[in-house]
């Protein structure tokens, strides 16, 4: 078991750091020494951010953070397919160390996040992820087509509502972000909670472990993840939930030797799960959504162009994915791109940088739906460590995109406008407001 205090205390941070000038500012220093992976410049556009870290320095320790920046394709797919070398597990650690005073409040709930999924190099990661592979299998994502176009339709028409009063809408809130959850929530058999909850619940996690926030606003999402934290285990532990859901999955299953999982990696899974499954799927469609309505005849184009939502998807994931980043620890000192890794170096995975790998992808500013490559981008990771998700986040957003632009076939971005604040965590990017209105 791995208490709070070693699974997140020992994070890397750089709290109460200032935003940094952009790599071509006139300021006379070492660019990259001016980065800040929570500053506005690289949060707003880090695309001139990665092409400098790929050309002047594509394995690159910020001093910040003191992490290991890998923004080459080729240096992050290296890694995704050496889990035993580059080990995950840090792959949940709290990137801003908790002061003792969150840590109280988590440990208040017994709050644990023990190797599971993300986090797991262990003989059990396999058995684990084969239990959340039967539940987005080709079969099961094929066969919730139907349930995600009728929670999509559902909430549409609430929009459309919405437009007749206001004039205009924001498809974050009212759209993107409450499908994923919900449809979620039906093929895992989540009971017990309201979306509402649960996306609250899932983005203070995101916010309080892959953000910079300040103490008190710490405080106030540890207790929101401690109460999911208490929900879950509570709801485990009780053994009354549906026998085709997910978390009777897990209590069925047994670990390497036949023991039965025990409770806290259960709620491990599922707090992995839960999050995964919902807010970056939401935040996927969100970004799809925001770059298809500006996109001049995009928008009449993916509502009758079979395949295009599809494609425009696939594009979007691999310029603008939601996990734009992800951490590996190494197990031995190491050459990687040249340079040396030292055992125990903490590694990031610039999972955005190397799906605009000019190497790779040609031309990679350009959106182009049917690029021949497509394919080849790693915003679902790659190896054993595979996203088991990626097949139904591909299809919702597809299917959303689709919904909305047949629902909604007068919409536009909203005038006056400018790019939207953009959420910023180490982790996870996308627009915080999709702003749209008729004419």
């Amino acid at each position: 078991m791995t208490s709070p205090a070693l699974a997140f205390a020992g994070g890397t941070g750089a709290a109460g750091r200032g935003p940094a000038a952009g790599p071509g500012s006139s300021d006379t220093r070492d660019p990259l020494g001016l980065l800040d992976l929570f500053g506005d410049p690289f949060v707003r556009d880090p695309y001139p951010w990665l092409d400098l870290l790929r050309s002047e320095s594509p394995v690159h320790q910020d001093p910040a953070t003191g992490l290991w920046l890998v923004s080459r394709h080729q240096d992050v797919r290296r890694v995704l397919l050496d889990p035993d070398r580059f080990l995950p597990d840090n792959a949940q650690h709290a990137v801003t160390p908790l002061p003792v005073a969150v840590l109280r409040v988590l440990a208040r709930v017994g709050f644990t996040l023990p190797p599971a999924l993300a986090n797991n190099g262990t003989p059990s990661h396999s058995g684990l992820r084969r239990v959340v592979t039967r539940f987005f299998n080709a079969q099961c994502v094929a066969a919730a087509v139907p349930v995600i176009e009728r929670i999509a339709d559902e909430l549409l028409d609430a929009v459309r509502s919405q437009f007749g009063s206001t004039g205009g809408c924001d498809l974050f809130t009212s759209f993107a972000q409450v499908l994923p959850c919900r449809v979620l929530m039906e093929l895992l058999g989540i009971q017990g909670v309201g979306p509402a909850t649960l996306v609250r619940w899932s983005d203070a996690a995101l916010e309080l472990f892959w953000g910079r926030p300040p103490l008190e606003r710490q405080l106030e999402l540890a207790q929101l993840v401690a109460d999911f934290h208490q929900w879950l285990t509570a709801t485990v532990r009780s053994g009354t939930a549906p026998s085709g859901s997910f978390i009777a999955a897990l209590a069925r299953h047994r670990l390497p030797g036949g023991r039965p999982l025990d409770v806290e990696t259960a709620v491990a899974a599922c707090f992995f799960v839960f999050i995964a499954g919902q807010s970056t799927t939401g935040q996927l469609i969100a970004t799809v959504l925001h770059r298809a309505s500006a996109e001049p005849g995009m928008w009449p184009r993916v509502a009758g162009e079979a395949g295009l939502a599809e494609a425009w998807v696939e594009e979007g994931l691999r310029r603008e994915p939601p996990v734009t980043t992800w951490r590996r620890v190494t197990a031995q000192a190491t050459r990687l791109g040249g340079v040396r890794l030292p055992a125990g170096a903490q590694v990031l995975l610039m999972l955005m940088g190397s799906g605009s790998d000019p190497e790779v992808f040609p031309k990679p500013e350009r959106m182009c739906p049917y690029r021949p490559n497509i394919r080849h981008h790693l915003a679902f990771g790659a190896g054993r460590h595979r996203c088991p998700g990626a097949s139904l986040a591909r299809t919702e957003a597809a299917v959303a995109l689709r919904a909305a632009a047949r629902g909604l076939p007068d919409i536009r971005p909203a005038a006056g406008t400018a790019e939207p604040r953009m959420l910023g965590l180490l982790s996870f990017r996308a627009p915080l407001k999709v702003a749209v209105e008729q004419p």
